[in-house]
């Protein structure tokens, strides 16, 4: 079958659930997963057929995106912060606003040389492989739960060729923290049981409860917990940061101002939304 007409049939069965722009997406991530083609490839190629083979694993994919099974986990592989990573049912897909956050901390580290940084609640992996990618002379660790999070992690860590030390632990239940460190990073479980109803149903019925929900009574329970660690375990001047729920900015504000961390700083993401900050010990 023609790739093109293969295309139009494509986002006409996934737009009931998906709109155009959103089907027509998923299109050419699979042509480019499957076949190494972009969208100017297939301009250029109007020709270009799928194999009876292929035709029948397309249509796999399809069948699971009719499932509203998000892409990310159907090709085991997405897109973050310029790397590769693997991500699976036991890790959060990475989401374009935690960019932003490992974007920060780069800008702010870039010339410091040797810092030593901790991950905590790392999942696939992506902020602390990121951090050590582009701050080569840091010392990265990173902290999960979750053990087959971790594998996940590891086999990431060692695809984009860099060092991350990686610890099973609850930190939750943690006492302190192994070592000190120059910057902490987390972006935690922060989203109450009262936001489920705008949460897709891509993310709610397939993305790991356990890296997303908190309960309503006690959202910040991960941060609050988190910055009485780094109070113990940041070197001084130390940087701590979070991403947050949005509706939860000026929660944060207070929660760092009484821990005693100083230069607090609350940053919108691309949308708009209060998704970051940053505290100094």
């Amino acid at each position: 079958m023609l790739a093109k007409d293969y295309r139009n049939q494509f986002i006409e069965k996934l737009t009931p659930l998906y709109d155009v722009l959103e089907a027509e997406s998923f299109f050419y991530i699979i042509l480019e997963s499957f076949h190494k083609m972009k969208r100017i490839d297939l301009a250029l190629h109007p020709d270009f057929a799928f194999t009876d083979q292929e035709t029948y694993k397309w249509n796999q994919v399809l069948e699971r995106l009719e499932k509203e099974i998000p892409i990310q986990y159907i090709l085991g592989e997405t897109h973050f912060y310029g790397l590769e990573f693997e991500v699976n049912e036991n890790t959060l897909i990475p989401r374009p606003e935690t960019e932003e956050l490992v974007e920060w901390i780069i800008k702010k580290n870039e010339f410091k040389g040797k810092v030593k940084i901790l991950d905590i609640g790392t999942g696939s992996g992506c902020i602390a492989i990121s951090l050590a990618k582009n701050l080569p002379d840091a010392e990265v660790f990173a902290i999960d739960v979750s053990e087959k999070a971790l594998e996940t992690a590891k086999r990431n860590a060692l695809a984009n060729e860099v060092a991350v030390v990686f610890m099973l632990k609850d930190i939750l239940k943690a006492e302190n923290l192994e070592h000190d460190f120059d910057i902490i990073v987390s972006n935690p479980p922060y989203v109450r049981n009262l936001e489920k109803e705008e949460i897709k149903k891509n993310v709610l019925d397939y993305e790991p409860h356990l890296a997303l929900f908190v309960e309503d009574d006690d959202a910040l329970l991960f941060y609050r917990k988190i910055s009485e660690l780094a109070q113990n375990n940041l070197n001084e001047k130390g940087e701590l940061f979070f991403e947050i729920n949005q509706y939860l900015g000026s929660e944060m504000i207070n929660l760092l101002e009484v821990k005693n961390f100083k230069e607090i700083e609350l940053r919108k993401d691309i949308y708009g939304n209060d998704r970051m900050i940053f505290g100094r010990k």
